[in-house]
Formats: C-alpha cells, sequence, structure tokens
C-alpha cells in the first residue's frame, strides 16, 4: 500500500484568503460517510435527493439546487441561464464576475459586463440606473441581468431591505437579479438572518451558493429560486463541464453546511476572527502601541474581511513574516482575511507582527 507523506506544514496559516483553509474536520467525515458502495452517478443518489429535500425547505418548495464544482462555474452557469447570447449584467466594478475570473463570462458565454464603480462594492437602485438603459437598441447589449454579491468583494454587506429594492427595479425594467454567495453564510451570520432572507424573500432570482470559502473541498451549487425565470440550466451544465459523475460527494458535503449549521457556525467563527483583529488593531491605535498614522481601514468590517491602508513598505516587511494580499497596491490598501480555522491565538500572533513592523516605519 502506497502512503502519502504530508509535506506542508500545518501550523501554518495567514490572512490571504478563505481559500488557504483546509476541509473542515465535519465535511471530511460526511465524505467518508457518503464512500463505500455504489450509488448512481450523476445526481440520482440519495444524497443529492436529500440535498434537494433541506434546499427546498430553506428557500422554498420552487427552489432547485445543481452541485457545481467551483464558484466561477456557478456565476457563468446562472448568468447564462438567465438570458440569451445577446444580454448584458449590470455588476460592480469589483464583482468576481469583472475583476477574477479570466473573462469567464464574456469569453464563454458571450455575455456583455456593464460594470458601475461603487466605493464600497455595493450597487444601488441609482447606481443601476447608470446602465441600464438602450432596451430595443440593436447598437448595445441588452441589460437583462443584474449581479450583486453578499458578502461583497470589499467585506461590506447587503441587508435584506437594500436587495429588496434592487430587485424591485431590475423586475422592473425587465431584468433578474444574481446573487453571487461566495461568502453567503459570512453574510447570513453578520446579518442575524436566514439565508431566505436576503434571496428568495428579498426577490433574488437565482443564486451562485458558496461552498468552497466555507470549509468544503470542490463543491458549490447553483440555487435556482425562480424557476419562470431560468431556462435550459440542466442542458448548460453539461454543456459547460460542470456536471460531476459521482454527485454524491459534492452533494454530501454542501449537505453538511445545512444540517447541524455548520455553515452558519463556521462562518460566525471567522466573522468573530476579523472583528478581533480589526478591534485589536483600533486599539493600538487608541493606546499608541502604533504610531500616529502608520495604519488605517478602507472599508468597514462586516463579515471576515478586514481591509487596511499602510505603507507598501510595511506591509512587505509583514507579509515576509505572514502571507497575504494587496488589493490596490498603489492606495497601499491591503485584505486580511479569516478563515473558519483562523484561531484567536493565529490573531494576536498576527497583532504582535503588525506592532513590531509598523514601529519600525
Amino acid at each position: 500500500m502506497i502512503s502519502v507523506t504530508r509535506i506542508h506544514d500545518t501550523s501554518f496559516r495567514g490572512f490571504a484568503s478563505d481559500n488557504y483553509a483546509g476541509v473542515h474536520p465535519e465535511v471530511l467525515a460526511a465524505l467518508a460517510d457518503a464512500n463505500g458502495g455504489h450509488q448512481i452517478s450523476y445526481g440520482e443518489d440519495q444524497y443529492t435527493a436529500r440535498l434537494t429535500e433541506v434546499v427546498k425547505a430553506e428557500f422554498g418548495e420552487q427552489a432547485e439546487v445543481f452541485p457545481v464544482f467551483n464558484g466561477t462555474g456557478a456565476n457563468v452557469l446562472a448568468l447564462t441561464a438567465l438570458m440569451p447570447r445577446w444580454g448584458a449584467v449590470i455588476a460592480s466594478g469589483t464583482a468576481h464576475i469583472h475583476t477574477d475570473e479570466g473573462g469567464a463570462p464574456e469569453r464563454v458565454s458571450s455575455l456583455k459586463l456593464f460594470t458601475v464603480p461603487t466605493p464600497d462594492g455595493k450597487l444601488t437602485p441609482e447606481l443601476v440606473a447608470t446602465e441600464a438603459f438602450g432596451w430595443g437598441d440593436e447598437h448595445r447589449a441588452q441589460p437583462l441581468a443584474v449581479s450583486i454579491t453578499n458578502t461583497t468583494e470589499l467585506g461590506t454587506l447587503y441587508t435584506p431591505d437594500e436587495v429588496r429594492a434592487i430587485a424591485d427595479y431590475a423586475h422592473a425594467h425587465g431584468m433578474a437579479l444574481h446573487l453571487d454567495g461566495a461568502r453567503v453564510w459570512n453574510a447570513a451570520a453578520a446579518l442575524g438572518t436566514s439565508l431566505r432572507a436576503f434571496t428568495v424573500d428579498a426577490g433574488v432570482d437565482i443564486l451562485s451558493l458558496g461552498g468552497t470559502k466555507n470549509g468544503l473541498l470542490g463543491a458549490e451549487a447553483i440555487v435556482v429560486l425562480n424557476p419562470r425565470r431560468v431556462e435550459g440550466l440542466v442542458y448548460l451544465r453539461k454543456m459547460y463541464m460542470q456536471l460531476a459523475s459521482k454527485m454524491r460527494f459534492l452533494s454530501a458535503q454542501l449537505l453538511t453546511l445545512f444540517e447541524g449549521e455548520l455553515g452558519i457556525r463556521s462562518a460566525r467563527h471567522a466573522n468573530a476572527m476579523a472583528a478581533r483583529l480589526r478591534s485589536g488593531l483600533e486599539g493600538m491605535l487608541a493606546d499608541g502601541s502604533l504610531p500616529a498614522g502608520s495604519l488605517g481601514f478602507s472599508q468597514t468590517t462586516q463579515a471576515n474581511a478586514v481591509f487596511a491602508l499602510l505603507s507598501n513598505d510595511a506591509a512587505d516587511r509583514i507579509r515576509e513574516r505572514v502571507r497575504f494580499y494587496d488589493w490596490d497596491r498603489a492606495r497601499g490598501e491591503v485584505r486580511w482575511m479569516c478563515a473558519f480555522d483562523t484561531t484567536e491565538a493565529d490573531i494576536d500572533g498576527f497583532l504582535q507582527i503588525v506592532r513590531e513592523e509598523l514601529a519600525r516605519s
């Protein structure tokens, strides 16, 4: 029997991305439980059937769930199913579909993205209106969908009322509403609501349900909330190479997020660690532990992300000790992310590193 030797340092944890975290132990246990014996392939298994029941209980009897491999696949498929080839999507300029998906919506599905600058990553009806025009004009791609992200790429939150306002505007102008929920569990944990409260109840038509950033192993899903808005998704998933043959292993993972409230528990912990980091940094600024003007913040900390402002030299020195990413190097803006496995000791150790390195500035 061949043994795979562990080749990484399991004590290493950084603040670059919640994607860096491993698989949650409860998810690994669920995968083991789903293993063994034979189950019908391509989604006719008992785990996918159970996931369908759970999703309907969460989002309503009309809801349909389509497990997929990754978030980009979920977003591209969801948007493709919402509109014809001549359709366009209105999104924030910081939206993942625009900045981090390699042009997939436009290259794979020939969809046009109309992006709107936003200071906090959030759209409003007024901002959507700046690109919502030109219907019937053959020279302009037709705005047929709006895409929002909760939590946003800047770590900010949409409330249910804010989502409803966008949904009402979109629907009044013949557009559908897509929600990129890569960190949807963090949003629910921060808002203290159910997923349903700011999705189907707020007028969202289709949801990309995230899992990888919350402890899953390559498992995401599309949840159709309004089947009247969606066409051909069952065929598109196969065409776009997102149909899993052994779907039971995707569905078993997604089930763990709902059953036993693992999704909310994990997200609540990640959010709490980000709040601890933000509070610790603000405390050091207040008590003079950090030099005046050495650190600032560019966004509110509402979920599991802290966006900070500091000199590039200081950021580079800190990064030599703990990994994280620049967000906008021209502004000296960095992003520090917390995950389900971030510990209080991780936070306290990082605060000490920040204190030491900023003292050298």
